[in-house]
């Protein structure tokens, strides 16, 4: 029976299929939380990864608040239960942005200190010893005002893409039905969030592959997360597919980010079995012997001392040419 033009149905698969895509959500996203919070240092990510992802979750989610903001609009004339299964797609996307954005504040709160600024390791001599001191200049370093710049693009597309979106819907002529189709400008909104969304979710990974192909280590990137999101991303497109008022724009993104976050799960696996041979950790530490273990290359900025000497992070020593 039809409400005011409203389906009032049910539809248990699709429901069924949105709320396990939810829980996992919660779940496989838990691990990747956990160990930035646990070891303390977000080493390892790319800040550009975070900034495609977080760009890319954003403008899906306002791409499936567009398109289904006329079923939105049933809710005053079915029940509340109704309501919450009638949007769940869009509390499915949601989740999906506040997950992935969450990443991206705690590699913000827990970038490591010491790669934050220049140090600069200084030889001091006296009669008796040699010695080297460190100063920490106020001079940030290249990677964590990329990351500066990444977080506030990041806060400013979401603020200009929630605010054109609640713009239109609250100006635009109601449809009559959620079956109708949206007006032109609308539709045409909806449809640049999810193309764009598809687009930078399709370059999102680039970054992070290129970041941690370069370094060789797994750094704090979570495998468990891999595992689960990985094969999970076809119940997630299963779980828009089949919303009333969605299309390939609201889907696709999660079909690119799947393929190319699978292709990142097995570099991660290889690394894994590089790092047991050499013998060191996920951030490049030697967890046997000095001599066995192959420090990772830290893609510092090297810095000039002097005419014979060259810094590039606070692990690398003093090298003479």
């Amino acid at each position: 029976m039809d409400v005011a033009g409203c389906n009032t149905s049910h539809d248990w698969l699709t429901n069924l299929i949105t709320g396990i895509v939810i829980t996992g959500l919660f779940i496989s996203y838990a691990p990747q939380h956990y160990r930035i919070i646990a070891s303390r240092s977000s080493e390892g990510l790319s800040p550009l990864f975070l900034l495609l992802g977080s760009t890319s979750s954003a403008a899906g989610m306002w791409n499936m608040i567009t398109l289904q903001w006329s079923v939105a609009r049933c809710c005053h004339v079915v029940s509340w239960g109704r309501c919450v299964e009638m949007t769940a797609g869009v509390f499915q996307v949601s989740v999906q942005w506040f997950c992935f954005t969450l990443i991206f504040v705690l590699y913000m709160k827990f970038y490591p200190e010491h790669r934050k600024y220049v140090q600069l390791d200084l030889e001091a001599s006296d009669d008796a010893r040699t010695s080297l001191m460190r100063i920490k200049t106020p001079v940030k370093s290249s990677e964590w005002r990329t990351s500066l710049l990444c977080a506030w693009v990041t806060l400013g597309h979401f603020i200009f893409s929630g605010v054109t979106t609640l713009y239109l819907m609250l100006t635009a002529v109601p449809t009559p039905a959620p079956e109708v189709p949206l007006p032109a400008p609308v539709q045409s909104w909806a449809t640049f969030l999810g193309v764009t969304s598809a687009i930078l979710a399709a370059i999102q990974y680039a970054p992070q592959l290129v970041h941690t192909y370069k370094h060789k280590v797994v750094g704090a990137l979570s495998i468990p997360m891999m595992c689960m999101q990985s094969p999970g991303a076809v119940l997630m497109i299963l779980g828009i597919a089949l919303r009333p008022g969605t299309n390939w724009t609201s889907w696709f993104t999660f079909l690119v980010a799947g393929v190319m976050q699978a292709t990142l799960l097995v570099m991660c696996i290889a690394w894994k079995f590089r790092q047991r041979r050499l013998g060191i950790d996920d951030f490049g530490n030697p967890v046997v012997s000095p001599s066995m273990a192959e420090p990772a290359d830290s893609g510092g900025i090297v810095v000039e001392v002097s005419s014979d000497a060259v810094v590039e992070d606070e692990r690398t020593p003093l090298v003479r040419k």
